[in-house]
């Protein structure tokens, strides 16, 4: 596998575009434009029937865990000899072959785990079993010991991996001709190497490397400004790939391709028949139906420069991954006008009326409701109706609206129609109020969706460039 000279330390962000977009896209336009012959992948032997029980496998799910490794060359190379090589990146990519979608799960690599035992493999001299950083199991046991954990950590079936290394991002984005970006601001970041203007511009690939490591240049200063710059990069990578010029263009598209599989290994399983299972699902899944999200962790008691997964958020995560729910979800996206016609909170107005004799309690859930995107027009004690079970009131022809407002209870509401009222909804918090949807804290469930979980698409840029 080849390696770069110097390697800038590429995080998260750049490295789901590099690989995402390298196998998943390009394993379609190889096998639907009969470029083979170019590929040229290594490949690693990895026997998933060593790791022992497995999770199940849902039917129309297709899982690949994306590696992406720092491999160091010249004067870095004893750096390898010492500690091996690491993945920086881990990603469980789940595809819908069925619906065509696909979610992105990104496992921070200094996550704290129960690595299981592993026979010793690609250098390393096995693991008996026990806690450590989730991507030293690599080290101990190569592909085979570091597929083992992942599947046994998140409880998701891996049909396949693929790792890459570092050496080709500003290449990928050359090679496609770089790519469109927003940047709202003027940057000068001397530590990215990076000077820029305000305004929609394209980006070369030195210039999208530097965007995608600066920190200065990112709102906040911050690392979670850094990732959704990097987040942004990621899906404008994707929507040049499959704009269809890259298609249009042999040449384009060899040298695209080329740019990718220099640094990709696969395992020994992920055949062509394999990758034209992939291509037939992809060809079906638009850029909204592309999701990712990062699994929650917290800090790690023993070490707060470590973190581990938070839980049960992270186990209900893996959970809706492992069982298809949160992938078929993204596959039921509708983009259709009627979509559009559809009620969301915000369409919502309402009173919030406390008669559960906590005192306080309607000060709590307000901020709760507002933050879903419901408007709460007053907080108050109930006079007229005061029902034993929570129940949503509603004026004539805002049943639908009811609806909208009683799903956001934990546990549901009753809903009673009550011709008195207007426009504006009665929600009155009574026996067996249990919480609002999705509030965390004890107050309700987690969310089910991936803008609940924070995650984002790489269907368009959310900056705004005037």
């Amino acid at each position: 596998m080849s390696t770069a000279a110097t390697v800038a330390k590429m995080s998260l962000g750049k490295w789901v575009a590099c690989v995402v977009t390298g196998v998943v896209i390009v394993s379609t336009l190889v096998v639907y434009t009969g470029y083979q012959d170019i590929l040229g992948i290594e490949t690693a032997e990895v026997d998933p029937d060593g790791w022992g029980d497995r999770p199940a496998q849902a039917d129309g799910l297709h899982n690949i865990l994306l590696l992406g490794t720092d491999e160091r060359a010249g004067d870095d190379a004893a750096y390898n000899e010492l500690n091996g090589v690491r993945p920086d990146v881990l990603v469980v990519v789940s595809i819908d072959v069925d619906k065509g979608g696909v979610t992105m799960v990104n496992l921070p690599r200094d996550t704290m785990v129960e690595i299981p035992a592993c026979d010793p493999g690609e250098g390393g001299a096995g693991w008996a079993g026990g806690v450590d950083q989730l991507n030293h199991a690599m080290t101990y046991g190569g592909m085979d010991c570091q597929g083992n954990t992942v599947e046994t950590v998140t409880g998701i079936h891996l049909d396949h991996m693929v790792m890459v290394d570092f050496a080709g991002f500003e290449h990928i984005v050359d090679s496609i001709g770089g790519v469109q970006m927003c940047v709202p601001e003027p940057i000068d970041d001397p530590k990215a190497h990076l000077r820029l203007d305000a305004g929609e511009q394209r980006l070369d690939g030195e210039q999208a490397l530097g965007l995608a490591r600066s920190r200065d240049s990112a709102e906040g200063g911050s690392d979670l400004g850094r990732i959704q710059n990097q987040q942004r990069m990621m899906g404008a990578i994707l929507r040049e790939v499959t704009s269809g010029d890259i298609l249009s263009s042999p040449s384009s598209l060899v040298g695209f391709l080329d740019s990718v599989t220099d640094s990709l290994v696969t395992d020994d399983r992920l055949t062509v028949d394999k990758m034209t299972e992939l291509a037939v699902a992809m060809r079906e899944v638009d850029l909204g139906r592309m999701n990712m999200v990062t699994a929650p962790v917290e800090d790690y008691p023993a070490n707060t420069n470590k973190v581990q997964l938070l839980q049960p958020n992270a186990q209900d995560l893996f959970s809706s991954v492992a069982t298809g729910e949160l992938t078929e979800a993204a596959a039921g996206k509708d983009d259709s006008a009627d979509s559009e016609d559809e009620l969301e909170p915000s369409d919502v107005s309402l009173v919030l009326l406390n008669n559960t004799g906590v005192d306080g309690l309607g000060a709590q859930v307000e901020p709760l409701l507002i933050e879903q995107g419901f408007t709460v027009i007053d907080t108050t004690n109930p006079e007229l109706r005061v029902p034993q079970n929570t129940t949503v009131y509603h004026g004539p022809g805002r049943g639908e609206h009811a609806e909208v407002l009683a799903s956001a209870v934990q546990g549901g509401a009753e809903i009673v129609e009550e011709p008195s009222l207007g426009d504006d909804l009665e929600l009155v918090m009574s026996g067996g109020w249990e919480g609002v949807t999705g509030a965390g804290d004890g107050s309700g469930g987690s969310g089910d969706t991936i803008e609940d979980l924070g995650g984002t698409s790489a269907a368009e840029d959310e900056v705004d460039c005037g």
